[in-house]
This record gives C-alpha cells, structure tokens and sequence, in this order.
C-alpha cells in the first residue's frame, strides 16, 4: 500500500511537516472563474504522489503537496509560491492554472525551483526549470477547426475567449490556420474573466451569423456562456479550448451535436493505461469522486513527471535536472508523453458533447 499523502491547506502550516519529506507547491484554482477544476486537481496530484511513494519517493523522501490557490491574482499566486520556495517550505512546484498566473510564478522563481505546468498553454519561449506537459496554441485547436471544416461546412468563424495571454495567442494561431483553410472570420471579441454580460455576446453573435464559434473563455465564464447560448435557439457549432467533463456537467450537458471540445486527455479515452488509471482513482476516492477529466489528469501527469525528472538527475536543482530533462519519460492515461526541449509531443482528441460526456470524434 501507498504511503499516506498530505495535502496542506493552508501554506502557513506547511513548516510541521516532517523534515524528511519532499514538499511540492501544488498550484490549482480552488476559487475564481477556474475553481471547478480544484477537487478533481486534487485527487489526481494525491494519487500520482501516492503511487510515486508506493515506488519509493522522489530521491527517497515521500511526497507531499502544499496547495496553493491558483485562483488568486496573479502577483498574488506568484508571491505565494516564491516565498514558499525560498524558505525551503516546498522543492518543486505542479500546477494547471491559467496562463498569467504561470507567467506570474516562471517570473518569480526564475529557475529557484523545477515547475511543471501541466494544462495547454499558448506556446512560444520556454524558460529553464519550467516544463510543459499541455498541447500549445499551434497543435491544440487545429484538428477541431479542420474537422468542423470539412464535416460541419464551418467556413465562417466567430472568435470568442478571454482577455489575457492564452486566449489571445490561441485566436492568432486559429486565425492563421483557418485562413490557410480559406475560411473567413466574421467577428472576434475578448472580455475580461467573470463576465456575466452574457446576452450582449448572444446578440453580437446572432448578427454576425458564423457557422461555428471558437471558444476560449474559461472556467465559469466558459459555463455561463454556454447556459445562455443554449437558451438564446442560435444553432452554430462550438469548439471549446477548455471545456472538459465538469464543465459539461456544469452546464447541464448537450445534447445538440454541435458543442466540441479540443484536449489533449478525456476521461473517456478506452485505452488499457486510462482505464487502470480509472480504476485506481476510483479505489482511492470513490465512486462518487469529480469525473477525470484533462485538467485534472494533468496535474496526476505533473507528480509523475517531476518524479522522474528528480529520479534521472538525482536532485532537484535546476540546472542538474535541466541537463538531463530530454527524454525523460512516464506513462499516464493517455500514454508514453517524452520530454523534449522541455516539453512533450502528444495526440490531441476532439470530442463532441453526447449528453453528460463526451464522444471522441477525431485525433491528430
């Protein structure tokens, strides 16, 4: 059996940990727009850590997670996490939050300790001791935006997201994309996280008649959304950049055939690893636990990866693990995922919402 996980509530007490124990800074939204991603983030990182200590640890010492609110101001999260690492309160850091809070803590750790950012991400540098587990903004929505393309007849696209840093350079890799594909845009919009003026972007859309929209907003904006869109009888096809399975629970489902999602991971993947993996989760945590879902898989990825990125360096200082990060490798849900150039090359799936699920309807 695993040794027990702790999971720390409050930073402030993480100094009665056990001195022997390796503490991660566990970086996951518990409140804000993104806080429905928190339980099942959780769960996962408690299960990737206990399956690392019922392997011996990382470079001996079990694991233990120190949660950090990802769902705070981004200055906020970074400052947290830097004193954290700078008083020697946690080694090594985990998350899957949004994009401006990760460019927030790379600038404060500035290489003091390995972080491993685990949801997509909007591509481009890729800074020492940070390592991306995430499809980028290049590989993510391409295989949506063709399949809608060539299935659903989608030439005219409506680009809708939040304003800061992901949204904004998904919207330039789609729009490069889907003008390659001779595709138009008809309208594009970016509205800052808990917007509730919902209607308003009904009717912008409504007037602009796009064949599909693609949407990046996030979290509970991404939900609202949707409950309205569903209410208003526009009849368009959907791609989501972060719609996984609690979000779609949270909007109550659809049934319509036209909402889809782009991930990297689904709960419904039917490949022997992911339903080990399922199996296990539900051992540790029940069978009412959140659904597995991309964002909470990730952060299980996370654990896993610095793992071995500590195991092949033998510490977790920089730039020791920086000279050996290349070809690091785990095998998670959804397979073998190889570091390279700190990140991974992975398939990503387009699901289409059938209900309270998914079905996947494509891969790339």
């Amino acid at each position: 059996m695993a040794d027990p996980v702790t999971v720390v509530i409050d930073p402030l007490e993480a100094h009665l940990l056990r001195a022997e124990t390796l503490r991660v800074g566990l970086v996951v939204p518990v409140s804000g727009v993104l806080g429905l991603l928190g339980p099942c983030a959780i769960n996962c990182a408690m299960l990737g850590a206990a399956e690392v200590n019922a392997a011996g640890g990382v470079l001996g010492r079990p694991v233990e997670l120190v949660l950090v609110d990802g769902g705070k101001r981004p200055a906020e999260v970074a400052r947290e996490v830097s004193e954290l690492v700078r008083a020697g309160v946690v080694q090594a850091v985990v998350g899957t939050h949004a994009s401006d809070v990760r460019v927030a803590v790379e600038r404060s750790l500035s290489g003091s300790a390995p972080f491993v950012y685990t949801p997509p991400y909007e591509g481009g540098a890729r800074k020492p001791g940070v390592y991306f587990l995430g499809e980028p903004a290049s590989l993510q929505v391409g295989p949506g935006l063709d399949w809608l393309v060539e299935h659903r007849r989608a030439r005219r696209w409506f680009l809708l997201g939040n304003d800061y840093v992901w949204p904004r350079l998904v919207h330039a890799s789609a729009r490069r994309h889907l003008r390659a594909r001779s595709a138009t845009i008809v309208g594009e919009r970016l509205v800052p996280s808990g917007t509730t003026a919902m209607d308003a972007l009904i009717e912008e859309l409504a007037a602009a008649r796009p064949d599909a929209v693609l949407l990046n907003l996030i979290g509970s904006d991404l939900v609202m959304f949707n409950r309205a869109f569903a209410l208003s009888g526009l009849r368009c096809a959907r791609l989501c950049g972060a719609l996984e399975e609690h979000g779609l629970l949270a909007i109550g489902g659809d049934t319509t055939g036209e909402l889809y999602a782009a991930m990297g991971y689904f709960g419904s993947l039917a490949t022997d690893a992911n339903l080990g993996l399922g199996e296990r989760y539900a051992r540790m945590f029940g069978p009412d636990a959140p659904s597995l879902n991309g964002h909470g898989h990730g952060c299980y990825e996370g654990v896993l990866m610095l793992a071995a990125l500590a195991g092949r360096a033998g510490t977790l200082v920089v730039p020791a693990v920086e000279a050996v990060a290349d070809g690091v490798t785990v095998t998670t849900g959804r397979g073998r995922l190889t570091l390279r150039d700190r990140h991974v090359l992975q398939r990503v799936y387009v699901g289409r919402a059938d209900g309270l699920d998914f079905s996947l309807v494509t891969s790339a």
